[in-house]
């Protein structure tokens, strides 16, 4: 048994002496390294490393458990010992639940090896990272000549151990990295200037982009922004780039979330097997893709992940729960659950992604008349009650099917739910940028409101 595994115990061993009915520890460990650089300029670098324990602690009442969180960074003994009794004393001041508590089965039995880490990036090093954002400044320089200046290019490089056991019977742990290589070029012509940015993530420094493909790419993307300028307020269809497709599959994922379904608030609490988008739209959430960025082999009360069907071309199959969700609404766990150290589970999407269909990008853009290719997008006006969307918008305004000038300072309006009906056309480009991803697609008809 490892030694992070052995804590869990001792804790979960600790909660029970001081009078828990039952009781979940999680403990995490991680390191990480990053720096940024502008030009050849090394602008700084940090190192950190950081350990967590959490106990969960549920005490017996009249109508149910009562429940409170109790963490530390101290790992010695007489320090965790205070902190179940702390965590048990808290608990008997809470209210009591007669839907909490742990899972009742289920567990994961032999947890998968999901290539989430490569033992060999351990050896990466502080230099190593600072050449890779070096590549990618320089990669953006040589792109084009009014390349001229960055806000920097990072580089990063980060290590996390989970274990996590109950009083149920569950105890495992795994190991997850994350290394990504951010670009960010300032494009100049005349007084203008511009900035987009690119990147690259993965489990393993294998699977990262090179960091001139990274440079180039947010060159090219700053690049086409110069000359922006607003349009007319219009209705027209809209486009949605890889970047900008996820943020709006983004709240898709807030909506499906078992937490905002019972609380109602979610537009979509209440509306489970209905045909609720377009038939291209297949959204699926599958903590068990190899390497996945947000895959893990067992979820944080430790069920087994799995892929889960949230939207089979336009119907909503499920909601993702994790077990106290799931109480809530009747149903079962879909092994979401997420929990940090310091903090009670909650539901969180794992791989989360809208299926790919077989158009290129760019004949989407050809086949649409008129209308704005939307690369990036601004604030946060998106209401999960009502559905009602509204963000600033930067992109490309398209004529007889070509982008003919880039746009600025515009918002795109709309309502997800007609939004998600409205959509004629998916891309095949899927690119993973983060844990939720999706690949260009259009929307029927939207307001684009400017001058």
């Amino acid at each position: 048994m490892s030694e992070r595994l052995s804590r869990v115990e001792q804790a979960l061993s600790a909660a029970r002496a001081a009078g828990a009915e039952a009781a979940d520890v999680v403990l995490t460990q991680s390191e990480g390294t990053s720096t940024r650089v502008r030009g050849d300029e090394i602008e700084f670098v940090t190192q950190a490393r950081e350990t967590t324990l959490g106990i969960r602690a549920f005490v017996a009442g009249r109508a149910g458990l009562r429940c409170a969180v109790a963490s530390t960074s101290d790992l010695a003994a007489e320090a965790v010992e205070r902190m179940a009794r702390e965590a048990v004393l808290l608990a008997r001041e809470t209210a009591e639940d007669p839907v909490a508590g742990l899972p009742d089965s289920g567990f994961e039995a032999a947890p998968p090896d999901l290539a989430l880490a490569d033992p060999a990036d351990r050896e990466v090093g502080v230099e190593t990272l600072i050449e890779s954002a070096r590549r990618a400044e320089r990669s953006a320089r040589e792109e084009d000549p009014r390349i001229t200046r960055s806000e920097g290019s990072e580089a990063s490089a980060r290590l996390r151990h989970v274990a996590y056991g109950s009083s149920a019977g569950f105890l495992g742990e795994y190991t997850a990295a994350s290394h990504q290589l951010a670009c960010m070029p300032i494009a100049s012509e005349g007084a203008a200037m511009q900035v987009d940015s690119w990147w690259t993530v993965a489990r393993t420094r294998a699977r990262l982009a090179s960091p001139e493909a990274v440079g180039r790419r947010a060159a090219q993307r700053a690049l086409r922004r110069l000359g922006a300028r607003r349009v007319a307020t219009c209705e027209v269809p809209v486009i949605f780039d890889p970047v900008t497709s996820a943020s709006l599959l983004r709240h898709v994922l807030a909506c499906v979330s078992g937490y905002a379904v019972y609380r109602e608030a979610s537009m979509l609490a209440g509306r489970l097997g209905e045909r609720i988008a377009s038939d291209l739209v297949h959204i699926v959430d599958d903590g068990r893709v190899p390497a996945g960025l947000g895959s893990r082999p067992f979820d944080g009360e430790g069920l087994p992940t799995r892929r889960n069907v949230v939207l089979d071309h336009g119907r909503l199959e499920r909601w993702l729960l994790d077990t106290y969700a799931a109480r809530k609404l009747g149903l079962a766990s879909t092994g979401s659950a997420a929990r940090s150290a310091g903090s009670a589970p909650g539901v969180s999407g794992t791989n989360f992604w809208l299926e790919p269909g077989t158009v290129a990008p760019e004949d989407i853009v050809s086949s649409t008349d008129r209308g704005l290719l939307v690369t990036s997008l601004f604030g946060h006006g998106f209401n999960a009650v009502t559905g009602d969307f509204s963000r600033g918008a930067a992109g490309l305004w398209i004529e007889a099917g070509r982008p003919v000038h880039a746009v600025e300072e515009v918002t795109v309006a709309g309502n997800l739910g007609t939004m998600l009906l409205a959509v004629d056309a998916v891309g095949r480009d899927l690119e993973w940028l983060g844990t939720v991803a999706a690949p260009t697609l259009r929307i029927a008809r939207m307001t684009v409101a400017g001058k």
